[in-house]
């Protein structure tokens, strides 16, 4: 059995924000004795359940990770270790928002082993960040990304991009400044009207008129142009790295291997099972106090559903999936797992191709990747 990966979810905010699902978690002050005994509790759960493995990752992520006490990060990563052991180079990522309050504790959380550092800049115009509803402007972004590569060994930042009135030129203009700051990794994702958020009622409204497919498509086209230009490739849809400083956490998923996921709301995969976590705070603190973790649900994932989730995954990849590996994983035939005349007719225009065993959605592809899935991979 191979490595596995650690996800911790800290799910309290201090403000409210558009993109995040647990406003209603907003404190002010967190009893950190207790959160601090409930997910040592939580992990070594875990950690019976996958044992004589190592870590290959930790991500802090969540509602503000960034705002954890630093000695309650320290606790953790030392209680990860003790249970399962790290491997050599482990990363350790946590998420933060670039505000001028998170990065005065970047130093400390430097030193309770943290890493690597993951920013929400998320765009470098001002206007924009007030249209996206964040909390930080400009030059507080930029204060922190620079108090993070002073302190941190790995730094990443988000951008997106197709936004309303946003042109060729302005994308190219701020992913060229994104790119000069140095950082080993980006991730760059086009706006998603999501279902049940202020942009979907502003665009019921009329308010908001989202970027057309074609334009959305030269905006991609651009950014693949740019970042491979500048030593950061696309090594799956959305994220660019310098060889070698992949994210390797994010990989795990991808890949689909085993993850144990702990804190409210943290999902997991291990063993061929599903994992969830109570999502409310009290629920998950009362789950421990019953029995010793945070589980909500535990479910067994039979061979087809892990296939179809490996594929889902794996093809967001730009190396792809190794199907004769996914049938040994799972018992499956090829022919179980992809429709071959989808994938003959996608691969006869370009989107898709197919060599020894290995099924990759090719540059051309990956644009239309959420129409292509659906055509090649075996639901039922």
């Amino acid at each position: 059995m191979g490595p596995v990966a650690l996800y911790v979810h800290w799910p309290f905010c201090v403000s409210k924000c558009p993109y995040c699902d647990f406003n209603s978690h907003v404190r002010e002050r967190v009893d950190a004795a207790l959160w601090e005994t409930a997910l040592l509790a939580d992990m070594e759960h875990e950690a019976a359940l996958l044992p004589d493995r190592k870590l290959s990752s930790i991500f802090f992520g969540g509602g503000t990770p960034s705002l954890m006490p630093p000695e309650l990060v320290a606790t953790l990563i030392e209680n990860a270790e003790r249970h399962w052991g790290f491997e050599d180079g482990i990363e350790i990522t946590l998420e933060a928002n670039p505000s001028s309050v998170e990065a005065a504790r970047f130093a400390d959380l430097a030193k309770a082993g943290v890493n690597r550092v993951s920013l929400g800049l998320q765009a470098l115009d001002n206007q924009t960040l007030e249209f996206l509803g964040r909390a930080h402007d400009v030059k507080e972004g930029l204060a922190a990304l620079a108090t993070a590569m002073l302190t941190f060994r790995r730094v990443s930042f988000d951008l997106i991009y197709a936004r309303p009135g946003q042109s060729v030129g302005d994308w190219r203009t701020e992913l060229e400044q994104a790119l000069s700051f140095g950082t080993d990794h980006l991730s760059l994702y086009q706006l998603t009207i999501e279902p049940g958020t202020r942009f979907e009622t502003l665009v019921r409204k009329g308010d908001l008129i989202p970027a057309d497919d074609d334009h959305c498509a030269d905006l991609f086209e651009l950014t693949q142009e740019i970042t491979t230009a500048a030593g950061l490739p696309a090594y799956e849809i959305s994220n660019h790295a310098k060889p070698g400083q992949e994210s390797r956490h994010n990989l795990t998923y991808w890949r689909y291997e085993d993850y144990a996921g702990i804190g409210p709301g943290a999902h997991g995969r291990r063993l061929k099972t599903a994992t969830e976590r109570h999502k409310k705070p009290e629920n998950f603190l009362s789950a421990v106090d019953r029995n010793g973790s945070g589980l909500k649900m535990e479910q067994p994932l039979d061979p087809q559903t892990r296939a179809i989730e490996a594929l889902m995954m794996g093809l967001r990849l730009t190396e792809g999936v190794d199907l004769g590996l996914l049938q040994h994983k799972t018992g499956l035939t090829k022919e179980q797992m992809i429709d071959e005349q989808s994938v003959k007719r996608l691969a006869a225009l370009e989107l898709v191709a197919e060599r020894d065993d290995h099924l990759v959605v090719r540059p051309k592809g990956m644009p239309l990747l959420d129409g292509i899935l659906p055509e090649i991979i075996v639901s039922n």
